[in-house]
């Protein structure tokens, strides 16, 4: 009975030291009447078990672009493509960008990339149109998309998949990566009041746009960006296009022309575009193609925000502050500049299979587009904004 009386009494003042010393401290209580059992030895563990998992290999890419380094918007947009490459992947994935001039030529980008020269390019694909006349269909046609609608092109009606078809030949995988938005139409040292004062005009304007101008009498130039103001300030030229008012202001064109005039016709929608070489890019693990196909969206969809949040204030800076003269376009010039615009789409269609499998597609989704607009964007422009 004695003993009976002891194991109670142990067992009520356990009860109590666990109530106060919590988990921990019952195992301590039972661990001293147990003789203070000692624990099983740790297992030491092997050397090699202790060493850290090797880092992964870092990959070092050059990206060449045809815009001068560090270019607002359009050479901001490369270096935050390479920096967000760069956070996404962890650092595995380093990307260093070389402004137009700066490692080849700004029109040098597509040979450098195809080559190897360089992994990757940033740049417009009609700059591309001595190479293949079907690039030109993956940056801007004449009175064809909103970067809306180009984007649903590129992206969900079969656009991409043909222009990864153009590229391959020339060992490169092309993504769209920005926007401008719709253009204005261009800077002139004249009024153009008729189809005829384009006649004989030596105008800075690339791609179809360029053709366009040709068949109406003018004369397509085609530079690299940082080389305008110069050749339209000496004259080289009679008349620009660019982008729009932010770009435009920043160039400083309304130094070197009076008439500022919209829309832009010939620019609606303008794609950038990245490409990346394809041997380079076949050599990236899954994870990281990803990465990079993730990356261009994000900088596709920061540019086109970047020129519609900041256009507007540029441009009332343009007409208030330095007097620039804002004009429209005729409807009649617009209405002949439409009917070439058809005339020189069949004519580079029926040039090679590529050109016409783009413009085929390009019209399909068109038509598509336009039905759908007619019920939804035409109306709503026509309501105006709170």
């Amino acid at each position: 009975m004695g003993d009976d009386k002891n194991r109670r009494e142990f067992i009520k003042n356990v009860g109590i030291g666990a109530a106060a010393l919590g988990t921990a401290g019952l195992a301590g209580v039972l661990s001293s009447c147990k003789g203070q059992e000692k624990a099983p030895a740790k297992k030491e563990e092997p050397a090699q078990a202790k060493q850290e998992a090797p880092k992964p290999k870092t990959i070092k890419w050059k990206m060449v672009t045809t815009w001068p380094p560090h270019f607002p918007m359009l050479g901001e947009g490369a270096d935050l493509l390479a920096q967000w490459i760069d956070e996404m992947s962890g650092g595995r994935l380093k990307i260093k960008v070389y402004g137009g001039g700066e490692l080849v030529p700004g029109l040098g980008v597509f040979d450098a990339v195809s080559q190897g020269t360089a992994e990757m390019g940033h740049g417009a694909a009609y700059y591309w149109a001595g190479k293949s006349p079907a690039t030109q269909f993956f940056a801007a046609v004449p009175f064809g998309f909103n970067a809306q609608s180009m984007n649903a092109w590129l992206l969900s009606g079969g656009g991409m998949e043909i222009w990864e078809e153009v590229y391959k030949p020339f060992n490169l995988k092309p993504f769209v990566a920005g926007n401008t938005g719709v253009q204005m139409g261009g800077w002139f040292n004249k009024e153009i009041n008729s189809i005829d004062d384009l006649k004989g005009l030596k105008m800075r304007i690339p791609g179809l746009g360029g053709k366009v101008l040709k068949k109406a009498g003018g004369e397509a130039i085609l530079v690299a960006g940082g080389e305008i103001f110069t050749n339209l300030e000496r004259n080289v030229i009679d008349a620009t296009e660019w982008v729009g008012p932010y770009h435009d202001l920043k160039m400083g064109f309304y130094k070197a022309a009076k008439y500022y005039y919209y829309p832009g016709w010939h620019e609606c929608g303008t794609a950038i575009e990245a490409m990346v070489n394809l041997d380079a890019w076949n050599t990236l693990p899954d994870d990281l193609k990803a990465i990079v196909e993730a990356a261009t969206y994000k900088t596709n969809m920061w540019m086109l925000s970047e020129f519609e949040a900041k256009n507007n204030g540029a441009l009332n800076t343009l007409i208030n502050e330095h007097k620039v003269e804002l004009r429209q376009y005729p409807e009649p010039v617009l209405k002949e500049l439409k009917k070439l615009a058809k005339e020189v789409l069949e004519e580079v269609a029926a040039g090679d299979p590529m050109s016409k499998k783009a413009y085929d597609s390009f019209l399909e989704f068109q038509k598509n587009i336009y039905e759908w607009n007619k019920l939804t964007e035409e109306p709503y422009q026509k309501l105006k904004y709170l």
